[in-house]
């Protein structure tokens, strides 16, 4: 296959777990919260699946490809029954391909910085955990 730019940032070496769910998702005319509805998670869960987060378990695997139509293998490694990557926003001009994969890479960074707060903010509840401790038992 040619590297189409506007389908490059979607080929099997780039494409994640979260890539596919998204784009499946997508494909079924799903919103986040519908979707999340269908599989009785929170909202928070599939984002945190799409985003790359987390994973989700084996029965709401399961489910996630019985929703989206898909194959449990195409999920988890891009292979078997799921969208080809020539379908994948074949409907999408160049420039619009070229934002979605800029708005893309700004999501995984932000989902990485924000997995920084939360360390950050862990780590300092300890401190100030800690300096309490050692004020009332100087």
């Amino acid at each position: 296959m040619e590297n189409d730019p506007g389908t490059d940032w979607y080929s099997d070496e780039k494409a994640t777990f979260g890539d596919r769910v998204t784009d499946a998702r997508l494909a079924m005319g799903l919103g986040q919260m519908d979707l999340a509805a269908r599989l009785g998670v929170r909202l928070k869960t599939l984002r945190g699946w799409e985003d790359d987060v987390s994973e989700p378990r084996a029965n709401k695997l399961q489910m996630l490809a019985g929703v989206l139509n898909v194959s449990i293998m195409w999920l988890l490694t891009g292979e078997g029954d799921g969208l080809d990557a020539r379908h994948v926003g074949r409907h999408i001009a160049g420039d619009t391909a070229a934002l979605l994969a800029e708005l893309h890479e700004a999501q995984v960074a932000l989902a990485a910085l924000a997995r920084q707060i939360e360390n950050l903010e862990r780590r300092l509840r300890v401190a100030v955990t800690q300096e309490d401790d050692n004020d009332r038992n100087p």
